[in-house]
C-alpha cells in the first residue's frame, strides 16, 4: 500500500474506533464520518479526488435548541433496502439517511448514573440481517430495532440482556452469506456474546470468555469471531463452539480498530502503537482451521490512531484517522 492525498476534515477525530465509510458506487463517491466532541464530520469525496464536500451533524435532541451532549459513535449501516447513518450519544441514538440530510428516528436513552459514575452511553453499532439494526449500551443491554424498507416507522423490537458489563463493540456476519452459523457478536470488557436470529428473535449460541483481558474491538466473518484486545493481541474464535483458532500477538499496546474486507479476507487492524497493519484470513472448512499471514505494515508516526477501515469490500484502499489529526489518511494498493 502507498500513501495517496489526505483528506481535510474541519474538526479532528476525538473518540476511539472513530471512522465510518460508506461507498456509494452508482455516484462513484464515499461517505467518510469522524466523530468530534458533539459534532459529526462528514465528508463526501469523488473516487477522482476533485470533488470534497463537507456537512456537519450536530448531537441533536427533540426541542432543544444546542445539544452538548457527546457523541459516542457514527457508523454507516447497510441494509438490503437501504443505508442509514447512526449517531449515538450520551441522550440518545438519531439514524440519519446516509447522506446526513434527513433525520429520520430518535430514540432517548435515559441517562442513570451507573454504578461506576459512568453516564449511560451507547457504544457499537450493527446492522444485521435485513431489517436489524442493533445498537449496545453501557449497561450492558442490546438494543434491537427493526427499520422498514422505506419511511420513519422504525421500532425497538427486542432489548437483550445478557451481558452484565458495558458494550464494546458489534459486528455482524459480514461475509453477506445468511447460511451463516452466526448473526452478530456483541463484545463487552472481557465476554462475547455470539447470537443467531430465530424466527424473529435473537437467540444466544454462545458465551466466549475473554479470560480478563478487554475487548475492544470484535468482527464477524464466515462463522469465525475476530476479536481484538487491550493486550495487542488479535484472536480468532469459532463462533459457535468458542474454538480458539488463533491467537496473534498483533501490537505492542491497545488495539482501538479492526477492520475485514470480506470478498478477499483481509483484516486490518490499528493501534495506539502507531501502527496499522493488513493481514490475510483464509478458511480451510475441511480440517476447521483458519490461517493468518501478516502482509503489511503502516506506521503513522507521532499519532494516536482512533480508527482504521477499508474503503471497498476487496481492501484495496483503506483509510486511518488520528486523534487531533484534522485529516482522513488514505492508503492504496500498490
Amino acid at each position: 500500500y502507498h500513501k495517496e492525498k489526505s483528506i481535510q476534515i474541519k474538526n479532528s477525530a476525538s473518540a476511539l474506533n472513530n471512522l465510518g465509510v460508506l461507498r456509494i458506487a452508482p455516484h462513484r463517491l464515499t461517505y467518510f464520518t469522524v466523530v468530534h466532541a458533539n459534532v459529526v464530520n462528514m465528508v463526501s469525496a469523488s473516487w477522482d479526488g476533485l470533488n470534497y464536500s463537507h456537512r456537519e451533524l450536530q448531537s441533536k435532541e427533540p426541542n432543544v435548541a444546542t445539544s452538548t451532549s457527546l457523541i459516542m459513535q457514527a457508523a454507516f449501516c447497510v441494509l438490503p433496502s437501504r443505508d442509514l447513518l447512526v449517531v449515538t450519544s450520551q441522550k440518545g441514538i438519531q439514524m440519519y439517511e446516509s447522506d446526513g440530510s434527513i433525520m429520520v428516528y430518535w430514540h432517548a436513552l435515559d441517562s442513570p448514573e451507573t454504578p461506576t459514575g459512568r453516564p449511560f452511553s451507547p457504544e457499537g453499532i450493527s446492522a444485521v440481517w435485513e431489517n436489524y439494526i442493533c445498537v449496545g449500551v453501557s449497561s450492558g443491554a442490546l438494543l434491537v430495532f427493526d427499520v422498514p424498507n422505506k419511511g420513519s416507522n422504525i421500532t425497538l423490537s427486542e432489548v437483550l440482556e445478557e451481558h452484565k458489563e458495558a458494550i464494546t463493540d458489534l459486528a455482524s456476519e459480514c461475509s453477506g452469506s445468511q447460511e451463516c452459523s452466526a448473526d452478530l457478536v456483541s463484545a463487552d470488557g472481557g465476554n462475547l456474546c455470539v447470537w443467531k436470529i430465530s424466527g424473529e428473535e435473537f437467540q444466544l449460541l454462545n458465551k466466549i470468555s475473554g479470560s480478563d483481558m478487554s475487548c475492544s474491538s470484535v468482527k464477524l466473518w464466515k462463522g469465525a469471531v475476530v476479536a481484538g484486545y487491550g493486550t495487542g493481541q488479535i484472536r480468532i474464535y469459532e463462533a459457535v463452539t468458542g474454538i480458539l483458532h488463533a491467537e496473534i500477538n498483533a501490537h505492542a499496546r491497545w488495539i482501538y480498530s479492526l477492520d475485514i474486507a470480506p470478498f478477499s479476507g483481509l483484516l486490518l487492524s490499528a493501534a495506539e502503537d502507531s501502527l496499522v497493519r493488513v493481514w490475510h484470513l483464509s478458511m480451510t472448512p475441511e480440517s476447521n482451521s483458519v490461517e493468518v499471514a501478516h502482509l503489511h505494515n503502516e506506521c503513522v508516526t507521532d499519532t494516536q490512531i482512533c480508527g482504521a477501515k477499508f474503503c471497498d469490500g476487496d481492501g484495496h484502499a483503506f483509510a486511518v484517522t488520528g486523534y487531533d489529526l484534522s485529516e482522513i489518511l488514505r492508503y492504496t494498493r500498490t
